[in-house]
């Protein structure tokens, strides 16, 4: 079993959500994130509009998904050809062991457990 950690920009958590739905993934959790990259912030205007500033840190969010081992493959082929644009800016994909799952209400555990 695996961990899928994606970090993407706003605007691709629908597209990332349907996909997860396509491969029959049970649930995701995404957080609202804050970091700095590779990525160049954009000038915001603050105050009336007079100034602008480059923020420090840029938003994304961060989305956690539990897969069986043979779903991983396919899932990140299709973030890359369906999510990705091929700029530095699309976010990142870790992929992470876990041992154990539980599912606490149903007491199942192991893949049964996602």
């Amino acid at each position: 079993m695996k961990r899928i950690d994606l970090i993407v920009p706003h605007e691709r958590l629908r597209d990332l959500d349907d996909l997860m739905r396509e491969h029959d993934v049970g649930g995701l959790t995404f957080y609202d994130i804050k970091g700095r990259g590779r990525t160049r912030q954009e000038p915001v205007a603050v105050g009336r509009g007079v100034m602008r500033y480059v923020p420090e840190f840029g938003s994304r969010m961060k989305v956690e998904v539990l897969v069986s081992n043979q779903k991983v493959k396919p899932i990140i082929d299709d973030i890359f050809t369906k999510i990705g644009t091929g700029s530095v800016s699309n976010g990142k994909i870790f992929v992470y062991d876990v041992y154990e799952a539980y599912d606490i209400g149903s007491k199942e555990s192991g893949d049964e457990a996602l």
